[in-house]
């Protein structure tokens, strides 16, 4: 089978489209539930799901990566990678139980015994999902995943929204989540054909590919929520509340955006993997595509803080503002890094992928410790920063020895979106020193639409002309013309066909 640029393009396009879906959703509850609460009832439930991210380390051994990496997988794998998925939840879902009482005595907050006990029924419940699902994936039918993925998010949010304005409780949040993984299991079993049984026939292939998935896995955990346990710990329920909602608004365009391409151009790396100049080839395309989208997004989201968390969130929230910012610089430089994993994932290097997650933790988490100690949350924001800052050359000797791609190469990928970038920034931030402070919410409305539009004028315009005169080189910008041409036409297509 072979797969063009083209292909892997509409995949991710599928992928971006739900991921915005899911964050836009996440976003409305979440920012209803700040309006509704306090930081210390997010930092409950933040530390609750903390826990249970540890017991999923269990059963992250990533069998959906193996059976769409073995291009001959069969039942066997497939109902192999159904019971052990099963089993590993319903042994996490008893260890929540078992650790409900020690956890709560352990962040001296009585009400997380109760949050456990009720969210281990939501892992038990999701370890009978259907494994037939990861075909979507596999087959790069993205536009079935979506149906599937979209379906279990809006059950989310349809529970949790109504639920905030009548319990004004952080268990609307939990109980949402419950019924969100519960309709997860229902729809995938109406999404796809595939029955799974009880088998274990193909555990030693499947174990072959994804012992290396468990060490990325365990390793990618204290990278990314190693800081939940240290900022909850030193900090308290409050200090975890506000560095929780900080880092879900900041790395809403950037790690959220990027998630939802690597997902979908995995299975493009795979089937390409025979080919190296095809996949370099892809890589860098991906690359400036990254670049295009999620600089923009996480430098916007810094410069606007000061206008967005008064609106959005409330008084309640004005410390996230300096995290946010840092923060959402942090998701960037993760986000231009995501890209790797899957390229070397493809190639069949997995133990390369495990020790950068690995030597990252490494990094991180005395680094955590250190800076939360001595400045609080914004510490704590400072040294994920420091620590991805360190770990972008480390990664890129890695991949460019991999694909035989120069520095050169990427820079040429990437400098425009990079200049552009800086521009809009500059514009948005001098637009927002200029502003006299006020408390009526109307005025800030209107400051904030007002630097969104600044920033949404100043970057395509510096874009456009950066491409122009540099000869309108194929890339990321000629990707984004082209898609924007293909919308129009479909729009200008359904008009005429609407007209009488």
């Amino acid at each position: 089978m072979i797969i063009t640029g083209r292909q892997i393009a509409k995949g991710a396009g599928w992928m971006v489209l739900f991921k915005f879906t899911e964050r836009g959703l996440g976003l409305i509850s979440t920012l209803i539930l700040a309006r509704l609460l306090v930081p210390h009832d997010f930092g409950v439930v933040a530390m609750a799901m903390s826990v249970i991210a540890v017991l999923e380390l269990m059963g992250a051994f990533s069998f959906d990566l193996a059976l769409i990496q073995n291009a001959n997988a069969g039942r066997d794998q497939y109902d192999t990678a159904w019971t052990f998925n099963l089993l590993f939840a319903l042994v996490s879902a008893l260890l929540l139980v078992v650790l409900a009482l020690p956890m709560a005595h352990f962040y001296s907050e009585p009400r997380l015994e109760s949050v456990m006990y009720w969210l281990a029924l939501g892992m038990a419940v999701q370890g009978f999902e259907n494994v037939g699902v990861v075909a979507f994936r596999k087959d790069m039918r993205f536009d079935k995943e979506f149906k599937y993925l979209f379906g279990k998010k809006i059950a989310s949010f349809a529970v949790t929204v109504p639920l905030a304005f009548m319990l004004q409780s952080y268990w609307a949040l939990v109980i949402g989540t419950i019924v969100g993984r519960a309709a997860g299991t229902i729809l995938s079993y109406v999404a796809h054909e595939y029955r799974p049984r009880f088998s274990l026939a193909a555990r030693s292939e499947l174990f072959h590919f994804s012992k290396w998935m468990l060490l990325n896995n365990m390793a990618a955990f204290f990278r990314n929520r190693s800081a939940d346990f240290i900022v909850g710990r030193f900090g308290g329920p409050h200090a975890l509340g506000l560095f929780s909602l900080a880092y879900e608004i900041s790395n809403l365009p950037t790690t959220e955006l990027v998630a939802p391409i690597n997902r979908a151009v995995f299975p493009g790396y795979a089937k390409m993997s025979h080919d190296v100049a095809a996949l370099r080839k892809g890589y860098l395309d991906v690359a400036a595509i990254v670049a295009l989208l999620s600089l923009p997004a996480a430098f916007g989201i810094a410069a606007i803080a000061p206008l967005l968390v008064p609106v959005f969130l409330g008084a309640n929230w004005l410390e996230t503002i300096p995290v946010i910012q840092v923060l959402a610089v942090y998701g960037a430089l993760v986000a231009i890094q995501n890209n790797n994993g899957p390229a070397l994932l493809a190639l069949g290097k997995p133990q390369v992928v495990t020790g950068l997650a690995a030597l990252s933790g490494i990094l991180l988490i005395p680094a955590l410790i250190f800076m939360t100690q001595r400045h609080g949350v914004i510490g704590a924001a400072w040294a994920s920063f420091g620590v991805a800052l360190v770990m972008i050359p480390v990664n890129y000797v890695f991949i460019f020895r991999a694909l035989g791609i120069r520095t050169s190469q990427v820079l040429r990928e990437i400098w425009r979106p990079i200049l552009s970038t800086s521009v809009m920034t500059a514009g948005v931030q001098w637009f927002v020193a200029g502003l006299a402070d006020t408390s009526h919410l109307g005025v800030q409305v209107a400051h904030l639409l007002c630097a969104i539009a600044i920033g949404v004028a100043i970057y395509p315009v510096v874009s456009w002309v950066l491409w122009q005169l540099s000869g309108r080189p194929p890339g990321a910008e000629q990707h984004a013309l082209d898609y924007l041409l293909r919308v129009l036409q479909r729009l200008k297509k359904s008009n005429t066909t609407e007209s009488p």
